[in-house]
């Protein structure tokens, strides 16, 4: 079992939970998260005044995965939340020890 986290850019999220969904993940965590990579920012203009905008918007999506689904996850990701521009975000892996269903007890790829 693997935890995928994902950073992508929001007006992606639509898109990639299809693939996500499509690609047989069925449960998916979003957060709202704010934070910056080789982008640093950029600056913009409000009312006449210039200000530098470090930290730019992003969505933090988390899924569990079986490891029969978790390349079809990842390539869902890639494929739906590129646009081939800096900024789109980043796919992180973590292997999951063990995953526990808190109403039933089941425990393991049953849990997910």
């Amino acid at each position: 079992m693997k935890l995928i986290i994902a950073i992508i850019r929001p007006f992606k999220l639509d898109e990639v939970r299809e693939a996500l969904g499509a690609a047989g993940v069925s449960g998916l965590t979003v957060t709202e998260v704010k934070g910056f990579g080789r982008q640093k920012g950029h600056t913009e203009l409000y009312r006449g005044a210039e200000y530098v905008v470090d930290f730019l918007p992003k969505i933090k999506l988390e899924c569990a995965v079986t490891d029969d689904v978790f390349e079809a996850a990842i390539e869902a990701i890639t494929r739906a939340a590129g646009t081939g521009k800096v900024g789109d975000g980043k796919v992180f892996v973590v292997a999951l020890e063990q995953v526990l269903r808190i109403r039933t007890g089941e425990i393991g790829a049953d849990a997910l």
